[in-house]
């Protein structure tokens, strides 16, 4: 079901973000299981088209474990999607395999750090080094580096010392029903200035 299922979620999110300012992204998950799917390419072109959403405004997040099987595969299908103009991102960096060929083989715009580092960035020297070093890494490599899970000013204040160039979590906001989604876009969210 995953299959139809994410199928839906792409387009109605490509949809309900058409009207939305030009700079705002609406970011997809795609399942390992979902981007495997031959269709998938066909799917992403096709709900652009109905949406009329540039498609620079799509962001996709896939995990490291869609590069694991049959990698070739699977990169051919990531530059020929970023070759529509859809940015891409690697979520939950730093959980699973994380090799960093995968930095190497294929031009991510963005990698999300887990959320698990930044929940123990004030109590683990470990974590910190951790960010600091992938945010360094995206630095270099012209990448784009978000912390997930950002709960508290401590843990803002820390991604930030860091240089990670973006920030998402419960510090900032909740998840939303769309119909409050709108009205945030045209208040100005707190994110857009920070």
């Amino acid at each position: 079901m995953i299959v139809p299922l994410g199928e839906w979620v792409l387009r109605q999110a490509c949809k309900d973000a058409a009207n939305w300012p030009g700079h705002v992204r609406v970011a997809v998950n795609l399942s390992p299981v979902q981007f495997r799917s031959p269709s998938l390419t066909h799917t992403v072109i096709s709900a652009l088209a109905d949406s009329g959403l540039s498609a620079f405004q799509l962001e996709l997040e896939i995990t490291e474990s869609v590069l694991l099987t049959d990698s070739e595969t699977a990169l051919a299908t990531l530059h020929h999607i970023k070759g529509l103009g859809v940015r891409i991102a690697m979520d939950d960096f730093g959980t699973g395999y994380s090799s960093l060929s995968y930095l190497r083989l294929f031009p991510f715009d963005k990698i999300k750090i887990d959320q698990s580092f930044i929940r123990e960035l004030g109590d683990s020297k470990d974590c910190a080094a951790i960010v600091k070093a992938v945010v360094d890494l995206g630095s270099s490599l012209g990448i784009t580096t978000t912390a997930e899970g950002v709960e508290t000013t401590n843990q803002l204040d820390q991604v930030r010392e860091h240089g990670c160039t973006e920030i998402q979590g419960y510090f900032f906001g909740k998840p939303l029903p769309f119909s409050h989604v709108e009205k945030l876009l045209r208040k100005g969210s707190p994110s857009q200035s920070r």
